[in-house]
Parts: C-alpha cells; structure tokens; sequence
C-alpha cells in the first residue's frame, strides 16, 4: 500500500509525468464513453419508436471522444506553472477548439434532424411547403449556432463585442422592418403546415368567398384553384388569420339543400313525401343520414320547404343539388302542386 501511494506521489508531484497521466486517464474515459454510446445506448436507441434519440446517439458518439480529449487536455495543462500570459493563450486555443467541436456537433444534428424531418412529412403532408420551409429553417437555425460560437470564441480570447453586438442589433432591426411582410409570410407558412389546416386536393372556402380545390402550399404563398379554372394566390400570412372551411373535414361526406316553396292550400305531408320519394332515387344521395324534407315557415307567397340530403363526397355535392332541383320541380308539378311566383293585386277606383 505505501509503495503505491509512493508512486502515486512521485507521478503526481512531477508535473510532466501528471500531464501524461491526465491525458492518459482521459483518453480511458473517451475511449469508454464512445463505446457506451455505440455499443450500449445505440442498440437501445434502435428499440424506441423515435428517430430522435438515434441521430443524437449516432452525432454525440461520432465527436465525443474529441470533446473529451481536449477537456483533459485543459486540465492537464495546469499543472505546469505557464504563467498568467501563456495560460490564457492555451486557455483560449482550447476553448476556440471545444467551441469548433461543439458547433461542428450541432450543426450535424440539425442537419440530420431536417433530412428526418423532410422524410417523415414528405409524404404525410402533400404539400411542398415542407421542402422548401425545412431547409429554409434549417438554415437559420445553423447561422444561429455560428453567431452564438462565434461570440463564445471571442469571449474565450476576451475581446469585448458590445460595439459588434449594437450595430449588429441595428443591422438586424433595418432588415426586420423590410422583410416583415415575407416572414409574415413565412411563419404563418409554417404555421398552416404544423396546424394541418388543410392540405393539398382539399377544398375549402376563404372568408372572402373564394372556394376551390387546393393546388400547393409553398413558402410564401398558398395556390387555390377555382372551379373557373382560375388559379389564385394567397398570402400564408393572411391564411394563418382567416377564416377557412374545409370541406374534407372531419370526412369528405356533406350535406346538400335544396330551398323550394309551394302555394298555400297545398297539403304539407304530401308536399314531404312527394319530394322525399323524389330525391331518394338520386344515385349520389346516400340512405345513411336519410334525406329530409323540412317545413321551414309561411311566407307572404308561399309555403317554404328544405330538402336536405347527403352524399358521400363533397366532388358530387353540386352536380347533386342541380339533379335534386329538377327532381323536385318535376315531381311538384306531376302531383300537381302548385309553384308559386310573387303576385301584386292592384285596386283602382273608378272616378266620373
């Protein structure tokens, strides 16, 4: 026991040999670290339903051992007596490395986390939108981690960046104010592909009244198509506000109405079973909900009715109001119920 604490002292209290022995040691840990995450967390990482864990895994084990490496290196290093100049120059070229290694690190990350990304929604959203948002946030995210390593690194070598940090401030405040439309744009962009509010092939209606099918959702700007064939282009910023019905949600099953009116004296029971017959022999009109026809109220020139029915999906919905239109009127008139039409009744008086 004493010999070895003899060692332990002679190694330690020579300051070249306890550099060699820190190094040594460190070079232990990161080489068990590395086989760690490859050999134990790796396999396990494999078993999760996430992609996450794999990708840190796979970065982390790639670069740990440099991390490691050189933060034994700074603790070895002070056991020589360098002097305050020389300690802080190689204080500094290894904080600059380890801020490399680390930058390096993240920027592998968020690369491969957007190349998962990019797989996983590619197909799942239909849409372009991610193509072209992910690498765009990717990019922002990378300048990101270099302006923060590089004020890590001047801060490491003790220069003072406040002048930089105003005028950089300034910069990016002018820059804002031009380009605020089109990161509008952009976030509500992203915003609309994150909520799913709607999707390529969709129909919807915008709360100004346009309604179409959905052709893209890009970066800056969603395109409808008319049912005029007419393409329109809106702003995602204005989408992400708006109010939008869609009619593929919750399903693509909808419901079709049709308003008729009778004239008064006419029996309401017929009128229902009339129309309901009617519109029950439309192939598009689906049993399951069943149509209804409905007595709504008595206006000043007719008795007025809704037939309501649904069809299975939204694509038959118009050609399926105009059949139920025809239907009905024919039927009406074969039953010999009247239609009516606004009348005026004039009284003159007669003078001598």
């Amino acid at each position: 026991m004493n010999a070895i604490n003899n060692v332990f002292q002679f190694i330690w209290g020579n300051p070249y040999l306890r550099f060699l022995a820190i190094l040594l040691i460190t070079i232990i840990i990161a080489l068990l670290a590395k086989f760690i995450l490859k050999q134990v967390l790796k396999p396990l990482a494999k078993k999760t339903k996430t992609k996450i864990d794999d990708l840190v895994i796979k970065n982390i084990s790639s670069i740990i051992f440099y991390i490691i490496l050189l933060l034994g290196l700074k603790v070895g290093l002070q056991s020589f007596e360098l002097g305050e100049d020389v300690q802080s120059l190689f204080d500094g070229i290894i904080n600059t490395l380890l801020i490399f290694v680390v930058t390096l690190l993240l920027l592998k990350i968020i690369s491969s986390f957007a190349l998962q990304w990019m797989k996983e929604w590619k197909f799942k959203t239909k849409t372009t939108a991610d193509e072209r948002l992910i690498p765009f946030l990717q990019k922002i995210l990378k300048a990101v981690v270099i302006v923060l390593a590089l004020i890590f690194t001047f801060n490491a070598w003790n220069i003072n960046i406040n002048p930089l940090l105003a005028t950089a401030g300034i910069a990016g405040l002018a820059i804002g104010l031009a380009v605020k439309d089109s990161l509008n744009n952009i976030l509500g962009g992203l915003q609309l592909v994150l909520d799913r509010t709607f999707k390529v092939g969709d129909k919807v209606q915008l709360e100004s009244g346009e309604m179409g099918v959905i052709l893209d959702i890009g970066l800056r700007s969603t395109k409808l198509k008319t049912y005029d064939n007419e393409v329109i282009y809106i702003p995602n910023g204005y989408l992400a506000n708006a109010k939008i019905k869609n009619f593929t949600h919750p399903d693509v099953s909808i419901r079709v109405n049709v308003n008729f009116g009778v004239v008064y004296g006419s029996n309401t029971e017929k009128v229902q079973k009339v129309v309901l017959d009617a519109i029950k022999k439309i192939e598009t009109v689906i049993e399951e909900p069943e149509p209804v026809v409905q007595f709504l109220k008595m206006s000043d020139f007719s008795l007025d009715f809704v037939a309501r029915a649904w069809v299975k999906n939204y694509t038959d919905a118009y050609s399926t109001q105009l059949k139920m239109t025809d239907e009905i009127y024919n039927a009406l008139n074969k039953a010999n119920i009247g239609i009516p039409f606004p009348t005026r009744t004039v009284y003159t008086k007669k003078t001598d």
